[in-house]
Formats: C-alpha cells, sequence, structure tokens
C-alpha cells in the first residue's frame, strides 16, 4: 500500500505544533500500526530527519501506552484493540491517515505524539491501593469467600490498563471511567471495604485536581475502550461516593 499520513508533529510542551505530511509506500497488511511508524522513522533517520515520537512498550496491548488518535478516533477504527494491535489490513491503499496524540488538559504533549499521562499514576497512588497488616498476622486473600458475580466483575474492572482511550474520546476529557473501573476493582471485594470510603473520595477529589472534566453520558468512554470497561462503574463510583459523603455527614 502507498499512504499520506498526517502526523502531528511538536517539538515540546511549549511549541505551537502542526500537521506535517508524510507519503510512505510499499506498506504491508500484516504489519501492525507501529510497526508502519517504525518503517516511515527508519526512512526519516536515513535522511537525516527527526523521527516522529510515539509511545510504545510491550506491543501485546497489555500497558496501553501506544495511544494514538487515528483518523479522529482513540486507537484507530477497529473495537477492542489499543494502536499496538491494529494492523494496517484495517486500510486501503492510497488512504490518507491522521495520526494525532491524545488531546486533553490533563494530558500535556511531551513531544509529536507522546503525551504526560502521569495524572492517572497520582490519582491511582491518592488511593486506589489496599493497605495490608504486615506484622505476620494477615489473612491469606484466598480463605475470603467471594461471590463469584462480585469476583467476575472485580477482575472485568482491573482490566483497565489506564491507557486513556476514554478521556480522548469524551468532549469533556473525563476520566470518570478510568476511575470507576479502579474503585469498583476494590470496592467489590471484601479486601477493600476497609478503606473504600477514603478511597473513592480522595480518587474522585485528585481527578478534578488534574483538571479532567465531567461525565458527558455519551457513552463514547465505553465504545471506544480497548478492554471494554462497563459503565457501570461510574454507576457504582457514584453510588460509592454518594454513601462515603452521606456517611462523613452523620
Amino acid at each position: 500500500m502507498n499512504l499520506t499520513l498526517k502526523i502531528w508533529r511538536q517539538q515540546n510542551s511549549n511549541d505551537k505544533g502542526k500537521m506535517v505530511d508524510y507519503q510512505i509506500s510499499d506498506v504491508s497488511g500484516d504489519m501492525s500500526f507501529l510497526e508502519m511508524l517504525d518503517v516511515l522513522n527508519e526512512d526519516l533517520i536515513s535522511k537525516d530527519e527527526t523521527p516522529v515520537a510515539f509511545d510504545h512498550d510491550c506491543r501485546e496491548g497489555i500497558c496501553g501506552m501506544c495511544s494514538l488518535h487515528i483518523n479522529g478516533e482513540p486507537h484507530g477504527p477497529d473495537r477492542g484493540i489499543t494502536t499496538c494491535q491494529l494492523h494496517m489490513r484495517s486500510f486501503k491503499d492510497g488512504d490518507t491517515i491522521y495520526i494525532e496524540p491524545f488531546r486533553a488538559k490533563a494530558f500535556p504533549i511531551i513531544k509529536d505524539l507522546v503525551v504526560d499521562r502521569s495524572a492517572f499514576d497520582r490519582i491511582q497512588q491518592s488511593g486506589a491501593y489496599v493497605s495490608v497488616n504486615t506484622s505476620g498476622n494477615t489473612q491469606d486473600a484466598n480463605s475470603i469467600p467471594v461471590p463469584k458475580e462480585d469476583a467476575d466483575m472485580a477482575f472485568d474492572a482491573a482490566t483497565c490498563i489506564g491507557c486513556g482511550a476514554c478521556v480522548a474520546a469524551c468532549k469533556n476529557s473525563s476520566a470518570m471511567l478510568f476511575v470507576s473501573a479502579k474503585v469498583s476493582q476494590f470496592a467489590l471485594l471484601p479486601q477493600g471495604k476497609v478503606e473504600a470510603k477514603k478511597r473513592v473520595q480522595d480518587m474522585v477529589h485528585q481527578m478534578d485536581e488534574e483538571g479532567f472534566g465531567n461525565c458527558s453520558n455519551t457513552g463514547a468512554c465505553e465504545a471506544e475502550c480497548p478492554k471494554g470497561i462497563s459503565l457501570e462503574n461510574i454507576a457504582r463510583m457514584n453510588r460509592e461516593l454518594i454513601s462515603a459523603k452521606a456517611a462523613v455527614k452523620h
């Protein structure tokens, strides 16, 4: 395939940035999207031009780092996949492909297609953990009975990889699907009950502090999530938050 790539180039967070056109030829449909970008960068380097900066790590749909906005969609046109799992067979010869970073105030651009998603780290650090007594009297988690339905929902929520597609898809740049997934995976299990009220309040507060918007109620986040995180988690987080605030008042 011969393709035209329109790629966002931005030297640093203070640079204005712009779309730059690139021509690439002999692209195999069996290439992943990131492999195609590798080929482009090899060509740019051979011409003594600056390669396109993009984030990646595992290339197995696990780490969530490869987040790109492709033709107006987080992770591209397919569903249930990350950018590294997108293959060039999804495009046709002669196509023009627009490639941009995830756009959100809370995800400032570092360079080109790389954004700073450390806001997600700070949200998790504020409460997405379980304190464990390591005095030697700890109870084996596997010995605590958990209803299968609750365990299944907790595991479903825990599949969130924190890629930020939910934020990129939301017109308000809301992080509620991400935060609710992290809240849910603990709220559904007995190990997370002890700190439940503090956890949800701290995480929602940090989410607001980072500058993420409110839920738009459009469901775009679930539709674009590569792991299919359910909107039910947002409803659960809201219930947990209301319960926690009511407990404080009393």
